[in-house]
């Protein structure tokens, strides 16, 4: 049975998870069954040079996310595709829903992911994938698959709409969580945009910084904006 929606995800990418919270609402509500699929931001900027083109952590982070990732896969590979939702969500809440003096992704990588496998449920052997790049052959293969539906221009999360026929596109990236009787008027919105066979592109760079205790922000700051794109972007433009 083909799920109502297929979600590609990096974990470290903020508004990939901001935008994954709210399809989990949207999904309850809506009873959609969502296939969470696998995007890294490493490989898809694989030739890209980082020191030109981002902020000097972007690197690191960006490949804390493959490392990541590989394990994902073997979960997914070993235990099915069903545990990708509860280990993108274990995953998630270490990473974006803590304080901003947690640390660095890549400095605690170890210890997240082995709290983020006993969320889950799955074994902590697992964790042995982090380093092995055999996964990543995979990953790319799932990347390429994800660009193939939007064109190369475009980050995470990628989201498809009614597979495989159905509407595919970047985002929507959102900077802060709705109310779930807003989650369901947006998604409304979003997807009649982009059922539409002439719509091409809306686009602002000057956002928000993503609501996110990771990022020191909270809703009492709402409307601080800047030129920022949080390594949901391919590349910096």
């Amino acid at each position: 049975m083909t799920a109502d929606l297929r979600f590609w995800f990096d974990p470290v990418c903020p508004f990939a998870w901001m935008t994954s919270k709210w399809v989990r609402s949207v999904a309850a509500q809506r009873a959609y069954d969502v296939e969470w699929r696998l995007i890294s931001l490493r490989l898809l900027n694989r030739a890209v040079d980082y020191d030109s083109h981002f902020p000097p952590a972007y690197e690191a982070g960006h490949t804390a996310g493959l490392r990541l990732l590989r394990v994902a896969a073997r979960a997914r590979a070993e235990h099915g595709s069903e545990v990708l939702g509860p280990l993108y969500d274990a995953l998630g809440q270490r990473i974006w829903e803590v304080g901003p003096d947690a640390g660095a992704v890549p400095d605690r990588i170890g210890p997240l992911i082995a709290d983020a496998l006993a969320q889950a449920g799955l074994p902590p052997a697992l964790a042995d994938a982090l380093k092995d790049t055999a996964w990543d052959a995979e990953l790319q293969a799932e990347t390429d698959e994800a660009l193939a539906l939007t064109g190369k221009d475009v980050g995470t999360p990628i989201l498809h709409f009614q597979p495989p026929e159905g509407v595919a596109f970047f985002g929507p990236v959102i900077s802060r969580l709705p109310a779930d009787d807003e989650a369901v008027e947006l998604w409304d919105h979003v997807v009649g945009l982009a059922r539409f066979p002439g719509f091409a592109e809306l686009k602002r760079s000057l956002r928000e910084l993503p609501q996110l205790p990771a990022l020191g922000v909270t809703a009492d700051q709402a409307g601080r904006t800047e030129d920022w794109h949080g390594g949901s972007r391919r590349q910096k433009k």
